[in-house]
């Protein structure tokens, strides 16, 4: 699980099992497997190294 903000300012975890996409124009945008969709603050490549320091923490592989 990754911590992401709202743009509203709240601040959740996501399963970042589940995202199928990240779209950034110019808002960041993550779609997951099931079509739901997160606006967030977060540029795409800080959502990017969360997700690698998150699969390391827990020794799963990293995917580039």
């Amino acid at each position: 699980m990754i911590k992401v903000t709202r743009f509203q300012g709240k601040e959740f975890y996501l399963n970042s099992d589940l995202i199928e996409y990240i779209d950034s124009n110019p808002d960041t945008v993550i779609t997951l497997t099931n079509g739901k969709k997160f606006v967030i603050q977060e540029k795409p490549e800080e959502v990017v190294e969360r997700i690698i320091q998150f699969r390391k923490e827990i020794n799963l592989p990293v995917v580039k």
